[in-house]
């Protein structure tokens, strides 16, 4: 993981959850959604492909987890998530990332895309709240 470095670019919407075997999570700081990027540790990684093998596998596990912790803060905050939705697009950061966004029928975007759509919340004094659901 020498040489990796965060985009800057996620340092002004999101907050530091933590880091993963392979992943470094932040929580998108917009209360609408519950919503985790996870940021694989590899220098240069653009693509899926720019992973090894294994990493994928570990990608997709980690996937799996932040889905997991996607539902857990949506329940915890009265916006239970009825659909995950995964995406890998990086058309305004090419460093490769993974968005994990809790969506429901009633979350006023449906079914449009979350990005860049209307003013964030941001979770302010429930933020602490927010972060110790997910690094749980």
């Amino acid at each position: 993981m020498a040489g990796w470095s965060v985009a800057p670019a996620f340092e002004a919407g999101s907050v530091v959850v933590g880091d993963w075997p392979l992943c470094h999570v932040r929580l998108q700081d917009d209360a609408r959604f519950p919503w985790l990027i996870l940021i694989p540790r590899v220098a240069g990684a653009v693509e899926l492909e720019d992973l090894l093998e294994a990493d994928r596998a570990i990608l997709m596990e980690e996937t799996v987890r932040a889905g997991d912790a996607v539902r857990a803060l949506g329940a915890a905050v009265g916006r239970p998530v009825g659909k995950l939705n995964v995406a890998a697009i990086g058309n305004v950061t090419a460093q490769l990332h993974v968005h994990v966004v809790g969506r429901r029928k009633d979350d006023g975007l449906w079914p449009d895309p979350v990005w860049g759509r209307g003013t964030a919340e941001r979770y302010e004094s429930k933020l602490e709240e927010a972060l110790t659901l997910v690094r749980a």
